[in-house]
């Protein structure tokens, strides 16, 4: 039996293509745009011409930053870094860029992680719930010992907001993991969150 193909029928199938098309090419995009932007940050004149190869940009500077990253954790060269960090910190005007982009850095991927306690947290009704991320556990520095600092990501967005709340409106996700609280909040719920092993809440160590 043939199947008549209507025009609600193609509507149909090409909503349903481009439900299966746009995550694959957006992503691909985004690591094309990745790559060149990598690639381009090497300067193409300091290679000659007969080796100038798509991709070899992209190689050095990823070399480039492993080498730096190795050398940092080396004693003498790691105090050199030191030193320039330390001034950075000390220049007018700079070290307000400089403080805030390392927090950044620090508090996402550095030893200094932040975004690793995902919570419930109550802000605007105690019948309503958002997920968040502790980033200070103890407010004492302002007068408030009993409050936390939270942070709220949006919902399909890199922003987000910060929330200083009581220490009894926080709920810990002991059992998700912070990567599969981030997807959740950013994907706005659409997307299901894998249970893994119990972590111990930062509150609780301070029980």
């Amino acid at each position: 039996m043939k199947r008549r193909l209507t025009a609600g029928g193609i509507v149909k199938h090409f909503f349903q293509g481009l439900l299966v098309l746009a995550p694959i090419t957006i992503t691909l995009f985004a690591l094309y745009w990745i790559f060149n932007t990598i690639d381009n940050l090497f300067p193409k004149e300091l290679v000659p011409a007969a080796y100038r190869i798509k991709g070899l940009g992209f190689v050095i500077v990823i070399l480039f930053i492993i080498l730096m990253g190795y050398l940092s954790s080396s004693f003498i060269i790691g105090r050199i870094f030191d030193l320039f960090d330390r001034l950075l910190e000390k220049t007018p005007f700079i070290r307000y860029i400089y403080t805030s982009v390392k927090d950044l850095f620090d508090a996402v991927v550095g030893e200094k992680r932040k975004f690793d306690h995902p919570v419930l947290v109550s802000i605007y009704s105690p019948d309503v719930w958002e997920i968040g991320f502790i980033t200070q556990t103890d407010m004492h520095l302002v007068g408030m010992p009993d409050m936390v600092a939270v942070y709220v990501p949006q919902s399909y967005a890199v922003a987000g907001k910060l929330y200083v709340v009581h220490r009894t409106r926080i709920r810990p996700l002991n059992q998700v993991s912070a990567g599969e609280a981030m997807k959740f909040a950013v994907s706005g719920g659409v997307v299901n969150m894998e249970i893994g092993e119990h972590t111990e809440s930062p509150l609780n160590s301070q029980a």
